[in-house]
């Protein structure tokens, strides 16, 4: 496979790591698979001897990641990106199996920057870091013991994206895609507007903002369709009176 292809343009996104083994562990898993960007966010202990150890020929990789002062910094520039967690959530993105997201990630690929995101060993991702991805996986596992080590569950991911990249494209390629930082700048439009108008009230106002976070994100928005939502808004945000 030849380098800078689609492998190349995917971040695995590690968020509060707190061994620094299952860091280094996860820079092995990558490299064995192509990939090479890794992002990490808050780390408890890195750098660290034990990243290095497990690290063992994949070196390169461990010694290029970057440390992200948030999620928000990590996904920055990205089109497209998967949350990865053991179970589903009440009001989040439909729960995609590894494979699926997976091919979802190189059609993506093909073309933008994309991330694969990881929560902590203990606690994993809050519904909130969930929704600021495109969408939710899971590894389907055994349901009787399906507790993955973080490393193991980045091998996983990383192979089903391999495979992903080796297979022909199955679909045409989406252009222009909208990045995180434009959906991001969106919702907080809409927000405002919402506000405003008098329509989004204090009581559900999260609730009603993940459910349209979660209606957007299907949706796979180009950035021009984003400046046509932002251009909607802004024309009745002029004809508003402001809420206080």
């Amino acid at each position: 496979m030849k380098a800078g292809g689609p492998l190349s343009r995917i971040r695995v996104v590690l968020l509060r790591p707190s061994h620094p083994g299952n860091i280094g562990a996860a820079a092995r898993a990558m490299k064995t698979m192509g990939i090479t960007q890794l992002r990490l966010v808050g780390p408890k202990r890195f750098p660290h001897p034990e990243a290095r150890a497990m690290a063992s020929g994949a070196l390169d990789v461990l010694e290029s990641a970057r440390a992200c002062a948030s999620l928000e910094e990590a996904l920055a520039g990205t089109t497209y990106s998967v949350a990865l967690s053991a179970r589903a959530r009440g009001l989040s993105h439909s729960l995609l199996d590894a494979r699926a997201a997976a091919r979802e990630l190189l059609s993506a690929a093909r073309r933008d920057e994309v991330a694969i995101v990881f929560g902590n060993e203990t606690v994993g991702l809050s519904n909130k870091e969930i929704m600021r991805c495109s969408a939710l996986a899971h590894i389907p596992a055994n349901p009787e013991y399906a507790s993955l080590n973080l490393a193991q569950a980045v091998q996983v991911v990383a192979y089903e994206l391999r495979m992903a990249a080796l297979a022909p494209p199955a679909v045409p390629e989406k252009k222009g895609s909208a990045t995180h930082e434009e959906i991001e700048k969106l919702f907080a439009h809409l927000e405002r507007s919402l506000w405003a108008s008098g329509y989004l009230h204090a009581r559900a106002r999260r609730k009603l903002m993940d459910r349209l976070r979660r209606l957007f994100a299907k949706a796979r928005l180009e950035t021009v369709e984003v400046n046509i939502l932002r251009g909607m808004l802004a024309a009745w945000d002029d004809r508003a009176a402001p809420r206080k």
